[in-house]
């Protein structure tokens, strides 16, 4: 026996010779390498085209670039333009053989596109390994995630990784099915409640490309309205991209589209379908046999050929803000498409944020909203209970809900299910005055105010600290935060009515349907179930405790969460009431009485716009460690129109406690600095930030900063 194969058998030696050879060859197969990448010193390059420019998979901003490598012949015919590719990266000027360099690391990118020479003078590494020879990265997909990562400081690398999945080789192996032809036009349907709805319709069927902020009435017919705009933008030979906050959402445009056009029209991306479905739906969009995408945020980069139409849903919600660098949003993200390609653009809602009313404000989009009198035939009858009704009321007083309120849920439960909204955990008050209700702001920037201690009042914007402190509303004095126990609220209701089956959705346990028979539904906001026929009543509890968050959005998020469970409720000639347990003088809680979410976005966007709020400004959030953050914001070169607030130190996050988005790390002590620029100079703040962390994670060593484009929660 030799030395290799005593080495090769180990402790086999007593084994029989049909044992031996059996092994020998597990393990000459073992160590057989799948595909390993080459150095290809002294093979032959590519005579056509011969240099390939590469985009490294290396999400750091000082490298944010294009790289040149020689392409061996070999790999010339896979080394297309889009493909995945595997390349040395590292290695010095001072490791070069036979005038090419070698060595460095393997890392993985994207062929972006063949030259014929380079504009390197020095010697180029080779391309080491082809992964596959499937293009998934397109022109167009290269343009827009170049936009992205310009538009959010971030790097181009960071953005591909959230617009081009991982590779599944089971997936990319199968064929994707032959496209089916245009479907024909659809009819309009339930479009035809709102003024201009039929005739949006006609212009995406004729291959036009409206644009339009449209006002969802109250009810469950958004999917199949959404499905029908899809279908329309189909029927031109166009395709078309809808984007929701959730897998529920999806589950119900999903279910319109099926039901309107059939199977094999459309695309599902969500994170729940599992890596290889994914992937699999995913190359059928990339290759053109399906021209619809419906999906959650990570599908606003969906490759659709020959866009007609972008539509998002909800654009309020939390979850259509990207987590992972450069932190894009989604309705962001589809406006830039939109002006890309061309396309059609639909921006939907029950509510209506302060981003679509500028889009209507600044003609850049048409209103699609229905008349008066039929928004008034389809919302249900709402009704407030304010500090007053709850001192007078003995009820309130006992057991924290007041008289209003059990009257509306015991009349609702004769006649079905009833919705019980409760604010999340967490919520923080901001400080507002005590007799109006005003909230508290900063007399030199508008930041809200904060109560430290007893009698430190600061802003949380630019750190200044307030004294003498005056209402300009109704020149009062004196401040209030109050928060009501949404807990304990949703337990005496629970005890009240020991007969009726309580049924909660959350965090935990999100429910998507509940059935029409009578029961006491308890969600927090964003996780209401769907009721057979609507519900019969709605409480919504504990408005303070939404309203009186410490951030600029909380009166329009409030709004947005009330409205989005109010639109479950069935309409005012059918019964349905909904009693919302909040001050009735404050602007949200009158829009929600009349339901007019668009007057109130309207109104806040010109308080924003006297005030320089964001988003008629741009502003951006620098946030680390304290000295960090304070080195950063001297070395960047901000345009001279920027304004500068604070740093002010950021709540430290609790250990075991779940992480807000810009927040520490749990038990680190950061802080954050505000920059805003008047209307016309965002491009300008995003690129000196940019150059400002490209060159600081150039150096080397150093705490790392945090630089966030329009952050949503600002405070």
């Amino acid at each position: 026996m030799s030395s290799e194969n005593g080495q090769a058998d180990g402790g086999a030696e007593g084994a029989p010779p049909e044992q031996l050879a059996l092994i020998r060859e597990s393990v000459r197969k073992a160590r057989t390498p799948r595909a390993k990448p080459r150095t290809w010193r002294g093979a032959a390059l590519a005579e056509h085209l011969p240099v390939a420019r590469v985009l490294v998979d290396k999400g750091v901003l000082h490298l944010d670039r294009y790289f040149d490598y020689a392409v061996p012949e070999e790999l010339d015919a896979d080394a297309q333009p889009g493909v995945r590719v595997r390349v040395r990266f590292g290695a010095g000027r001072h490791r070069v053989r036979e005038g090419r360099r070698e060595g460095g690391g393997l890392i993985d990118g994207f062929l972006v596109e063949r030259l014929a020479e380079s504009d390197y003078s020095g010697p180029l590494a080779a391309l080491a390994q082809v992964v596959s020879p499937e293009p998934v990265l397109s022109g167009e997909l290269l343009g827009l995630a170049r936009a992205v990562a310009d538009r959010y400081a971030g790097s181009l690398a960071d953005v591909l990784q959230l617009a081009v999945p991982p590779r599944n080789a089971r997936a990319e192996q199968r064929p994707s099915p032959a496209p089916l032809p245009p479907p024909p036009a659809p009819e309009p349907g339930s479009w035809g409640r709102y003024e201009q709805g039929a005739a949006f319709l006609e212009s995406l069927a004729a291959g036009g490309a409206p644009r339009a902020v449209w006002n969802a009435l109250p009810g469950p017919q958004w999917s199949e309205e959404l499905a029908r705009a899809v279908a329309a933008a189909l029927a031109s030979g166009r395709g078309a991209l809808v984007v929701l906050p959730d897998g529920r959402a999806v589950a119900r445009v999903d279910a319109a589209l099926t039901a309107l056009l059939g199977r094999g029209r459309h695309a599902v991306l969500t994170a729940d379908a599992g890596p290889e479905k994914r992937y699999a739906q995913w190359l059928a969009v990339r290759r053109g046999s399906v021209r619809a995408v419906v999906g959650t945020r990570a599908a606003m980069f969906a490759p659709v050929r020959d866009l007609g139409l972008v539509a998002v849903w909800d654009d309020g919600d939390d979850s259509h803000s990207e987590q992972h660098a450069p932190q894009p949003h989604a309705r962001e993200v589809l406006l830039l498409r939109a002006a890309q390609d061309g396309c059609g653009f639909l921006l939907g809602s029950w509510s209506c944020t302060v981003e679509a009313a500028q889009l209507v404000e600044t003609g850049w989009a048409r209103p699609l909203v229905a008349g008066r009198e039929r928004v008034r035939g389809t919302a249900p009858l709402v009704r407030t209970v304010g500090d007053e009704d709850l001192a007078r009321d003995e009820a309130a007083r006992a057991a924290r809900l007041p008289t209003l309120a059990w009257q509306a849920v015991r009349e609702g439960l004769r006649r079905g299910p009833v919705l019980v909204q409760v604010p999340r955990r967490g919520y923080v008050p901001r400080m507002a005055c005590a007799r109006c209700r005003a909230p508290a702001r900063c007399r030199h920037c508008s930041g809200p105010l904060e109560a430290q201690g007893s009698d430190d009042l600061r802003c949380g914007w630019c750190g200044r600290g307030e004294s003498g402190w005056h209402c300009p509303e109704c020149g009062g004095f004196r401040l209030r935060a109050q928060v009501v126990g949404a807990r304990r609220t949703a337990e005496e209701l629970g005890r009240a009515f020991p007969a009726v089956p309580v049924r909660t959705s959350g965090r935990e346990h999100v429910l998507d349907t509940v059935p029409a028979a009578p029961a006491l539904v308890v969600s927090t906001p964003g996780a209401e179930p769907v009721a057979e026929g609507g519900y019969a009543a709605a409480l919504l509890l504990d408005g303070w405790a939404m309203l009186g968050r410490p951030d600029l959005r909380a009166g329009e998020d409030a709004l947005r969460r009330w409205i989005g469970a109010a639109a479950l409720v069935r309409p005012q000639s059918a019964g349905g009431t909904v009693v919302v347990v909040a001050e009735p003088s404050l602007r949200p809680v009158q829009a929600l009485v009349r339901w007019d979410p668009v007057g109130h976005a309207v109104r806040e966007l010109a308080e924003r716009a006297e005030l320089g709020f964001p988003p008629v400004s741009r502003m951006a959030a620098v946030s680390g460690p304290g000295q960090a953050v304070g080195e950063f914001l001297r070395a960047v070169e901000l345009p001279r129109e920027a304004e500068v607030l604070g740093p002010v130190p950021l709540p430290v996050t609790a250990a075991g406690r779940p992480r807000r988005p810009g927040g520490p790390p749990p038990g680190e002590h950061w802080e954050r600095g505000l920059i805003r620029v008047p209307p016309g100079r965002g491009a300008a703040l995003a690129s000196a930030l940019k150059a400002a962390q490209a060159a600081r994670t150039a150096r080397g060593g150093g705490e790392a900063v945090r630089v966030r484009i329009d952050p949503p929660d600002i405070g």
